[in-house]
């Protein structure tokens, strides 16, 4: 018996028909075969802070993080005077990563300094509370009373430096004026402090910070409230916008305060650029998230990082890299 033939056009119509289930086979296959599961790989340089600062710290629990985590990437940390700093070297291809302040990162960006246009945000880590640290029979009682005083103000490149400027304008000082500044941050200012060499120091860091705590624990100090300065800030416009009214409280430094400190905020976030691998930039993203509560139990701040308000790093938009991996774990 002779094969059946089909007619042309059943022949069109079951080609047709065969390419379709061949490109409906290729999309369900495609949907079932896991992701690129490349792990990150390669050398990355993290810009983390001064001693003793938290952000050194967090930088080497980050580190130890990711050397679990992803083995085939290595960090390596670089210490810097802070916030200031951090961004720089980021934005201009010094550093890979970072942690920095957002108000150091907008001032950056609002200086039209280099590379700030592709500066990225990966997470919003935890907020830096601003810190006025002065003996406790001092005459010291508000931001205004600094007036003559000697006063560590964190060193040039820091986030200190610059919260401390802007706190000083919105009390009616001018730090190159009305006080001796000194250059010093939370590596010697405290020491300084207990030898009487400064009057006080400005610190901005989490709560609570191991080399105030220790201070405290040691000398007889306390913190000045500088919370009522929020609207001044405000006023000054720019960067400053990034400030919020906050309070520390009384278990920060229990020694130090009797009762909760008003005072003032402003967000961390982990920054890239927008060149970055986004292999890199996801995995290492997925383990700050991941190792929130270990990081946390070292560098109590941490503890703080959410996945749910981890995304908003205004002033940067989100590197493809950490969308990507929020966009993972989205229930």
């Amino acid at each position: 018996m002779s094969p059946a033939v089909l007619p042309r056009t059943g022949r069109r119509r079951a080609a047709v028909g065969t390419t379709a289930c061949l490109v409906v086979a290729g999309l369900l296959l495609w949907w079932l075969l896991p992701a690129d599961s490349a792990e990150p790989s390669g050398r990355v340089t993290f810009s983390t802070g001064v001693d003793a600062g938290v952000y050194e710290k967090y930088g080497k629990l980050l580190q130890r993080a990711a050397s679990r985590d992803l083995p085939d990437l290595d960090i390596d940390l670089e210490t810097s005077d802070g916030s200031q700093e951090n961004v720089a070297r980021v934005a201009q291809g010094r550093a890979d990563f970072t942690i920095a302040a957002a108000d150091a990162v907008e001032q950056y960006q609002l200086e039209g300094y280099p590379g700030g246009d592709r500066l990225r945000g990966c997470a919003r880590l935890y907020d830096d509370y601003i810190q006025l640290v002065v003996p406790q029979g001092s005459d010291i009682k508000e931001a205004a009373d600094l007036r003559g005083k000697r006063v560590a103000v964190g060193q040039d490149r820091s986030g200190v430096r610059l919260v401390a400027d802007r706190v000083l304008k919105a009390a009616g000082l001018d730090l190159d004026k009305d006080l001796e500044a000194v250059a010093s941050g939370i590596d010697e200012a405290p020491e300084h402090l207990s030898k009487g060499d400064v009057d006080a120091f400005f610190w901005s860091g989490g709560l609570p910070t191991s080399s105030v705590r220790e201070l405290s624990e040691r000398d007889d100090v306390r913190l000045v409230p500088l919370g009522s300065l929020v609207t001044e800030l405000h006023k000054q416009g720019g960067a400053s916008r990034y400030y919020r009214a906050a309070v520390m409280p009384a278990d920060a430094y229990p020694r130090a305060q009797n009762s909760a400190v008003p005072t003032l905020a402003v967000a961390n976030l982990l920054v890239t650029t927008v060149g970055q691998d986004s292999a890199v930039t996801q995995g290492l993203t997925r383990t700050v998230i991941d190792n929130r509560d270990h990081i946390g139990s070292k560098v109590h701040a941490a503890q703080l990082v959410d996945l749910r308000t981890a995304i908003y790093t205004d002033p940067l938009a989100l590197h493809t890299g950490a969308r990507d991996y929020y966009r993972s774990v989205k229930p």
